[in-house]
């Protein structure tokens, strides 16, 4: 099977996903090209599972101190650019077309009349349309990569056919370190250094895309990012505390780590996230890195792992085999295999599921 594959390429968390189904599709057959979009073509990295791949301007967000600026989001689009590239996208040698929310080949297809399937975190909100998104979220999330066939990926299934999250299998955890790793990359270093300083008997290691080189302030150690030297890290660490974003947490509820997380304001996503996260008792949310909870946070014991099925493997065999089980049957499947720790267990039976 020919496929062309989409990647949503302003976060590292959508790269990480869509490495961890690129190495499932490879393994299970799959002939697959993939696109980039959205991010200055030398700051991608580890990208030897994508192949020979290429990128695209996309669009992306503009942040400025840890929100979203929307002015400069509206300056950073290129339309003409962006129509230019769907409409040379030719899609013909393909046998499907896949979308990680990226828009040139979401609107590729829609223009081409082709199929496409939208496999991420943000295809959930077909199924769980929020009204707290307001009406600029909604038209993003309506537009911005249209799709025929959403996969929406979530940490519950909130009685639709969603499938749980995709993470690269883990080593067996070895004992942890004492350390909290933080990633916000959307913040500024000097407001991470004043958030940390008040306490100097933790040590944190910072992962930031303006550090270029591994350096120590405090009780803060600084380095660059690099996949390998992150995940060591956070398979390591006692706690994370990062931004809202799907894979990333995602991969500490399966690593039993505690996490405290800050949504990007005005990053409707991000807020969603973190009312889930809230209602199933599976992160501690602040609004500010300077919020009290950080003391308390600090303190609390490690939770016990989410224990999530390879979805990976099993959504790479389904595409391949052409989709012939329905994708409410694969998400009954893989839902079924998935064992939550007991407080979420509580959290679900009080929401009404079962």
């Amino acid at each position: 099977m020919k496929i062309l594959f989409g990647v949503q390429g302003t976060g590292n968390g959508h790269v990480s996903r869509c490495r961890t189904l690129a190495k499932a599709l490879k393994k299970a057959g799959a002939d697959v090209d993939y696109i980039l979009s959205g991010r200055d073509p030398k700051d991608y990295f580890d990208m030897e599972a994508f192949g020979n791949y290429k990128t695209y301007r996309g669009v992306t967000f503009a942040t400025l101190n840890g929100k979203i600026n929307f002015r400069k989001t509206v300056q950073r689009i290129r339309a003409f650019r962006l129509i230019k590239d769907v409409r040379e996208l030719d899609l013909s040698k393909y046998d499907c077309i896949i979308s990680d929310f990226e828009p040139v080949s979401a609107w590729a297809a829609y223009y081409q009349h082709r199929e496409c399937l939208g496999i991420s975190n943000q295809a959930v909100y077909q199924y769980l349309k929020q009204k707290e998104y307001g009406l600029i979220a909604n038209v993003i999330m309506k537009y911005y990569a249209p799709v025929s066939q959403p996969i929406g990926l979530h940490w519950f299934h909130f009685g639709h056919k969603l499938l749980p999250p995709m993470i690269d299998p883990f080593p067996a955890l070895p004992k942890e370190d004492g350390n909290v790793v933080v990633y916000l990359p959307f913040e500024g270093l000097d407001e991470i250094i004043t958030s940390l300083k008040p306490y100097p008997h933790q040590k944190f290691i910072c992962f930031h895309p303006d550090v270029k080189q591994t350096n120590q302030q405090g009780n803060v150690i600084f380095q660059p990012l690099g996949r390998e030297s992150f995940m060591q890290s956070l398979i390591n660490c006692s706690g994370i505390i990062s931004n809202t974003g799907f894979a990333l947490i995602s991969e500490a509820l399966s690593l039993g780590k505690k996490i405290l997380t800050k949504p990007v304001s005005g990053q409707f996503e991000q807020l969603y996230n973190a009312q889930c996260l809230e209602s199933l008792d599976m992160a501690t949310v602040v609004e500010n890195l300077n919020s009290i909870k950080l003391k308390y946070w600090l303190d609390l014991p490690s939770p016990k792992p989410t224990v999530y099925p390879d979805v990976a493997t099993e959504l790479a065999k389904w595409i391949v085999s052409g989709q012939k089980e329905s994708l409410l049957s694969l998400s009954e499947r893989l839902w079924s295999q998935t064992v939550f720790p007991e407080n979420v267990n509580r959290r679900i039976k009080s929401l009404g599921y079962v």
